[in-house]
């Protein structure tokens, strides 16, 4: 990347971004940040080189791409004091739920970009879809790929809506894969295991599983019924889950995910 980069927030997801575009070889001189959190800014700096200013100012006019990285009811705020800065600049946002109607109206803007990351790509291993509203072009769109890629994957969908859906699968599936490995940590103590042997296992076998997956050409499905032999241990598991409708309540947290991210756009979003 040879143009300035600003990032509006400095948090978690931020510092992702920022740390996969410097080990990418981007300068840290060529980043520009604006924190309002002195913790976060000395994180900043400490961890990527990057000096972060408490509010925004002149000097993010020099920026190509600004990245929204600001807590959803922060947004408005936040693009107040920055849009009159940045009128040239393509807007990439990864606030969840904030609708591109409102960041556009917010910012005097056409060109902007929405993503919806998950926290993987704190290690280069996350996944993020995006959105782009029509006046952006396909080279700023290949832009937006060149930065998000340092995260990890990424994939561009058709419709805004859509994003929704993503938040309630990948945005917040950490979450969820994180709570089956508390349950399965507390499982493993309560038939013997020390602790951190069962966490240990329980991380390996979701690692595994994954990679299981990416490399397979058959079905999620298919994978589980090669594991789940007639009247064994599996089959013993997979048949208490279903008896209690696992499956079916997971489902419904996700579409109760997705419906509360709806519910943040028109929250937080423009009147």
């Amino acid at each position: 990347m040879t143009e300035r980069i600003a990032f509006i927030g400095g948090g978690n997801m931020a510092s992702a971004i920022i740390g996969g575009l410097v080990r990418q070889g981007t300068p840290a001189a060529m980043i520009d940040v604006v924190e309002p959190f002195a913790q976060a800014r000395a994180a900043l700096l400490q961890q990527h080189g990057v000096l972060a200013q408490p509010q925004a100012g002149p000097f993010l006019s020099q920026a190509a791409l600004v990245i929204w990285a600001v807590k959803p009811q922060m947004f408005r705020q936040a693009a107040a004091a920055v849009c009159p800065h940045t009128l040239g600049a393509l807007h990439l946002s990864v606030a969840a739920g904030i609708r591109t109607d409102s960041i556009a109206q917010w910012l005097n803007s056409e060109r902007v970009v929405r993503a919806m990351p998950n926290t993987p790509a704190l290690i280069g291993r996350g996944m993020t879809a995006l959105f782009a509203r029509a006046r952006v072009t396909a080279a700023e769109r290949s832009r937006v790929d060149a930065v998000i890629a340092t995260t990890g994957e990424l994939l561009w969908l058709a419709a805004e809506e859509q994003l929704d859906a993503v938040t309630a699968l990948s945005g917040s599936g950490p979450a969820y894969m994180f709570y089956f490995m508390e349950a399965m940590r507390a499982a493993g103590v309560e038939m013997g295991l020390p602790a951190e042997q069962a966490y240990q296992l329980a991380v390996a076998t979701f690692i595994g599983a994954g990679e299981l997956a990416r490399a397979s050409t058959e079905p999620p499905e298919v994978l589980r019924q090669r594991v789940t032999s007639p009247g064994g241990t599996t089959h013993a598991a997979i048949s208490m889950m279903g008896q209690t409708d696992v499956g079916g309540q997971f489902i419904r947290a996700m579409h109760a995910a997705r419906s509360r991210a709806t519910e943040m756009g028109q929250e937080f979003g423009a009147a």
